[in-house]
């Protein structure tokens, strides 16, 4: 196989990248600016592309790179890629939906245990008042409430919807999906030890019983504006959204506004409309519990991501 050259332009893992260098890839990790990636990847004569969720591989570029011959996109969405079109013109285009499915999962219920018992709160304010006002705060983080018994609402039940609902079934939890593709969802329970894994079927309601019976609602969704105030109003009183998902399936005025009026009682947000500059509003609202983008950011689903791709990578240019 001739050499190949890669542009990983949002990096990828060690360990993939050994992958494909001892396949003979010849492989660039050094971050193009987006403006100047059209250029870079006609000089350098780059066939392949991978990126995460930051570079955007859209009809320009494609038109404009006639020898790209593949598009990696290390993550589950697409929505940063013109896939389609990009196909249309002889592109192969893959992801790697499964890989970051437990990363994201743990991601949501530690925000859900960090609000739930307010340690977003609570670790910004001990270091500058613990000494003086440990009494104080003491007694307003005392009514934190646990998850077991709640429910959860599970918008979306693909893969890392179903790694959500493993967890919150594995802590006593009562699971709600919704999802438009499913009447039911099964689920193989990952017990350590137990050779013979439980399987557990739950139905898929609609959209508008998960919204109004669900104590806290996480969204795992490709993208589009799912929630906005006529949603937030079908919500129970008091109840707690989760966006790990993509940015702009909340409204964020809508939901600043929910959280004001007390009808939602928290947020927790890792993604945002406006990445990489979030709303200061957002950021500054003392009911959000708030990341930046690391849902998939584990040693763990980097290293899952970056040997998937590389597989994908060989497998077809070992073919053509």
């Amino acid at each position: 196989m001739q050499k190949i050259k890669l542009l990983a332009n949002d990096g990828i893992d060690e360990i993939g990248k050994k992958m494909l260098e001892a396949k003979g890839f010849e492989i660039c990790t050094t971050k193009v600016p987006q403006e100047m990636l059209i250029e870079t990847i006609n000089k350098e004569g780059y066939q392949v592309l991978t990126v995460r969720s930051a570079t955007k591989v859209r009809k320009d570029l494609i038109d404009a790179c006639p020898g790209l011959k593949f598009i990696g996109r290390g993550g589950v969405g697409m929505d940063n890629i013109d896939v389609e079109y990009a196909r249309s013109k002889g592109i192969t285009v893959c992801n790697t939906p499964a890989a970051s499915s437990i990363s994201v999962a743990e991601l949501v219920f530690a925000h859900l245990f960090g609000i739930n018992r307010f340690l977003f709160d609570s670790n910004k304010q001990m270091p500058q008042h613990g000494h003086d006002s440990f009494e104080s705060l003491k007694k307003k983080y005392a009514k934190g409430v646990e998850l077991k018994g709640k429910t959860i609402g599970i918008i979306g039940a693909g893969r890392i919807g179903q790694a959500v609902a493993k967890i919150a079934l594995g802590i006593g939890m009562k699971v709600m999906f919704n999802s438009p593709f499913s009447e039911k969802i099964e689920l193989i329970l990952d017990i350590e030890g137990i050779v013979e894994k439980p399987k557990v079927t739950l139905p898929c309601l609609s959209f508008d019983e998960v919204l109004s019976k669900s104590d806290f609602i996480t969204l795992h969704v490709p993208g589009g504006k799912l929630i906005g105030a006529e949603e937030i109003a079908k919500m129970k009183k008091g109840v707690c959204l989760i966006n790990t998902s993509r940015g702009g399936v909340i409204d964020e005025k809508a939901l600043i506004e929910g959280l004001n009026s007390g009808h939602i009682a928290h947020a927790a947000l890792d993604v945002f409309e406006n990445e990489p500059k979030p709303d200061l509003n957002l950021l500054k609202h003392p009911e959000i519990s708030l990341t930046p983008h690391i849902g998939a950011a584990t040693v763990e689903a980097q290293e899952r991501i970056g040997v998937e791709l590389s597989e994908l990578i060989i497998n077809h240019f070992s073919k053509n």
